[in-house]
């Protein structure tokens, strides 16, 4: 053998993570975006190559300024203050911005910012729009078009979605909202159909009001039949007289309910009813599948994409009360239909609306769009694990 000392390998230097700040409501505002935004970074927090941070659009302002957010209109403008700062000082350290969005004032006051501070350091800039009220915006904001386009990617969680940004120029990808199926109990729904569950925030746009008027028709049939309502907003005190009003009984006004409890809410229904006017793409609907509960809905904006009437679920047109409860009552009445439906709800969310399905989706745009943003400079990242 050669007496010649051959030097030992040197490992490859490990490259840079990828560092993305999501920036968007905290679960301070709970509400879907919340939600689905704490969900998505605690997925990204698991994946190797990955560094995530995060910024709130609400920040909570410390010591005793924190009681100019209590007033009126005053909030708004330090809330908006502290939070652009916030952007100035982090995003400068990061290679991408993923920017979480609804509509109109939100709009102006949540991503734009963060996209116009992105581009100013240079960075990747990702427009992660999540509003049903889309067609609406971007038609009569001309302002939304444009900021739009300053982002290098925007994403959407429906192909609606994808629809309604082409009709306006501008080139959407869908990556779909996922749901954590390990924390919501599933179970065969077999025998009576009794608990009725609504979860959307009591505003005009979910239009609860439907759902309590087709359970109304329920309850005519089936006297001992209860409604549970998940959430709260302006049309609360509303939607009680109309209770009181349709002379119904075992209605119950949840209030707000934190998303670790939501689980439990699921499994102890039977149906799941939702009835909004406008909407994009539901994320109960697809908890309610995993859970393993029937579904009646309205066919509001991206509904369709993910519902399909008597294959999945059951659907009616939007605002239409006496369908939706002639629908609700098919499920109590018919109990192989509602378990045909429950379980291929069940299997299409495990195949389409679970972290693996799409953490590589995540992934690939982040490394796309920082090259896109930095050029080759940015060293290569491996694969999602």
């Amino acid at each position: 053998m050669s007496g010649v000392v051959r030097p030992a390998a040197v490992p490859a230097a490990h490259a840079r993570p990828l560092r993305v700040c999501l920036v968007g409501p905290s679960l301070d505002i709970l509400g879907g975006q919340a939600i689905i935004l704490d969900r998505l970074r605690r997925g990204l927090e698991s994946v190797p190559g990955l560094e995530v941070s995060f910024l709130p659009v609400n920040p909570r302002l410390p010591g005793p300024l924190a009681a100019l957010q209590r007033v009126k209109y005053v909030r708004t403008v330090v809330t908006t203050i502290a939070y652009v700062a916030s952007l100035l000082r982090h995003l400068r350290h990061v290679d991408v911005v993923h920017a979480f969005s609804a509509s109109y004032w939100s709009f102006l006051l949540a991503p734009v910012p963060a996209i116009c501070v992105g581009r100013l350091f240079g960075k990747a800039v990702i427009l992660n729009y999540r509003s049903g009220e889309a067609d609406d915006h971007l038609a009569n904001w001309t302002s939304a078009t444009r900021f739009a386009r300053l982002a290098h990617a925007i994403v959407v969680p429906s192909d609606y979605l994808v629809d309604v940004f082409a009709r306006y120029g501008l080139r959407a990808r869908s990556i779909f909202n996922f749901v954590e199926t390990e924390r919501i109990p599933f179970r065969s729904r077999g025998g009576a159909r009794l608990q009725f569950l609504s979860n959307r925030n009591l505003e005009p746009l979910y239009n609860v009001g439907c759902s309590i008027r087709a359970f109304g028709q329920v309850q005519r049939d089936v006297p001992d039949a209860e409604l549970s309502i998940a959430g709260d907003g302006a049309e609360r005190p509303r939607l009680e007289a109309l209770v009181r009003e349709l002379g119904l009984r075992h209605v119950r006004f949840l209030g707000r309910v934190p998303p670790t409890e939501m689980p439990a809410l699921y499994d102890a229904a039977d149906v799941y009813i939702n009835s909004p006017d406008i909407d994009n793409m539901p994320n109960s609907i697809i908890e309610a599948f995993a859970a393993g509960l029937p579904v009646v809905t309205t066919d509001a904006g991206g509904i369709p994409y993910i519902v399909r009437h008597e294959s999945n679920a059951l659907m009616v047109a939007s605002g239409d009360a006496d369908a939706l409860g002639r629908a609700a009552l098919r499920l109590v009445q018919e109990p192989a239909l509602a378990e045909r439906l429950a379980a291929v709800g069940r299997t299409e969310c495990l195949e389409r609306y679970v972290w693996p399905a799409v953490r590589d989706a995540w992934m690939r745009l982040y490394r796309d769009v920082a090259r896109q943003a930095r050029g080759a400079s940015l060293p290569s990242q491996p694969d999602a694990a």
